[in-house]
């Protein structure tokens, strides 16, 4: 008897080991602990020293020309767009960064690893996951539902100092996002895929002003498009996604990521989801500020390496962490099936590498989280491998990958 118990609790101690793994058929699948990641050599993972050395040096050498002081790369950029000022905040940027994760362990890091950065559309895949979560809690009932049915109007706070009220009589006093004809027929997928058409300004910004087409008479009065039958990336449409989600969770969406996501997969303390100066709303009598899903006017995600490494290791698990799924694998599914006219897209911002388009080195069955930068969560089941790389020139994605997957031992 006493054997048994010396048994029973040896057993006990291996099973809530730090260094936490699980059993899937013969393979033990590894997670890390908050404050607590494991490495291993190349070689214990079947991965060549020299070429994965080589493939680093490549992402360094080809870091990002765009100026550091992100401001200024902005008004050089998508600055010069109608309406194109900044309303959220910059920040300087560090050096070209990254993180090669094969089996869960960390093989290989380079740059500043714990350096916060603006992540700029990876911020996409974590406001899809909110939405995701939403959905898994039932505060969505399908993902095709129209979102106007869950909509309640959106009471923004506005400072009344120095303001002439009667100058406003008349105008909407609150932001009704889905009231025309045409947002009303838009459903969740539409809007989680870019395929919404959605119409109107939110946070001073036109949809159309967001990357314009060439023919400045239709920007405002071109006939819409049925929702589903036309893909456009549009930061407009993503904010108003964002706005849609607040109203539904009635909580702040950083925290709602911080207690579902980050939280239960060990992320830092140090990643923060900002907006706007002025997407500030009254929510059930409190001040809260509605976060963009991106950083096409500044604001969005601020992070730094090794919490991306953890989200899309997430991902790679298809929303599972340890023994909780904390992201359905319904959800996932969907996030990763081909849009229809976008097949290289599924829910934002999961670029897929369907028939190998996207990036034509890697396997068919991986997919990437992308952001300007170019800020890259690359994630592939095939090879268990996940890959953060930051401030890589966006042309020189596929070579690197192409040069990790060549340092796997054949």
């Amino acid at each position: 008897m006493i054997q048994l118990k010396s048994f029973l609790l040896l057993l006990f101690f291996v099973t809530v080991s730090p260094a936490f793994s699980q059993k899937k058929g013969n393979l033990t699948i590894y997670y890390p602990e908050l404050n607590q990641w494991q490495t291993k050599a190349p070689e214990q993972v079947g991965m060549n020293a020299d070429k994965l050395g080589a493939a680093i040096a490549f992402a360094k050498e080809k870091e990002s020309k765009s100026p550091r002081n992100l401001e200024v790369s902005h008004y050089q950029t998508f600055g010069r767009e109608p309406f194109g000022d900044a309303i959220g905040p910059f920040a300087e940027r560090g050096d070209a960064t990254g993180i090669v994760l094969r089996n869960g362990y960390i093989i290989a890091e380079w740059g500043d690893p714990y350096r916060v950065d603006m992540t700029f559309s990876v911020t996409k895949s974590f406001l899809s996951t909110v939405v995701g979560v939403a959905y898994d809690k039932g505060l969505i009932k399908s993902i095709y539902d129209t979102v106007y049915r869950a909509m309640a109007p959106v009471s923004v706070f506005r400072s009344s100092t120095g303001i002439n009220k009667a100058d406003n009589i008349g105008e909407p006093a609150l932001i009704d996002l889905f009231s025309t004809k045409h947002n009303r027929t838009i459903t969740w997928d539409h809007l989680l895929r870019q395929t919404s058409d959605w119409e109107g300004t939110l946070w001073g910004k036109p949809e159309w002003a967001d990357r314009p087409g060439d023919k400045p008479s239709e920007w405002a009065t071109r006939e819409r498009k049925k929702p589903g039958t036309v893909y456009e990336y549009n930061d407009v449409r993503v904010n108003v996604l964002a706005l849609a989600a607040l109203n539904i969770w009635r909580e702040p969406l950083p925290q709602v990521l911080k207690e579902n996501i980050m939280d239960p997969i060990g992320a830092s303390s140090s990643w923060r989801w900002l907006g706007y100066e002025n997407s500030w709303v009254i929510l059930d009598g409190q001040l809260v500020q509605a976060v963009s899903g991106g950083g096409h006017w500044g604001g969005g995600l601020f992070i730094n390496a090794r919490d991306m490494a953890r989200f899309g290791y997430l991902t790679l698990r298809r929303g599972k962490w340890k023994n909780t799924q904390l992201l359905s694998d319904q959800f996932v599914s969907w996030a990763l099936t081909p849009t229809s006219v976008q097949p290289t897209y599924g829910f934002m911002n999961w670029f897929l590498n369907t028939d190998k388009k996207y990036l034509p080195s890697a396997p068919a069955t991986a997919f990437v989280h992308i952001g300007n930068g170019t800020n890259m969560i690359y994630v592939d089941p095939d090879h268990d491998l996940v890959v953060v790389a930051r401030w890589i020139e966006n042309n020189a994605m596929n070579d690197f990958i192409q040069r990790v997957l060549e340092a796997m031992e054949k």
